[in-house]
């Protein structure tokens, strides 16, 4: 399953801490999904979607 971080993101860094697999912060701090979740790493991704606190990430389109 592939995620997106959308420009809502307001650089806490929830998603990286619940699931660094998957989100990782930039240079700029915000937020970008890097990898792809695996099977192992999906269930914690999207914990990391319905704790983000801005509602910024999203399924990338073809998940939904």
């Amino acid at each position: 399953m592939k995620f997106r971080v959308n420009d809502s993101c307001i650089g806490c860094g929830l998603c990286a801490a619940t699931c660094p697999e998957v989100f990782q912060m930039t240079d700029e701090n915000i937020a970008e999904a890097y990898e792809e979740a695996s099977a192992d790493s999906e269930a914690a991704a999207l914990e990391a979607m319905d704790g983000c606190p801005a509602e910024a990430i999203e399924k990338a389109e073809g998940d939904e």
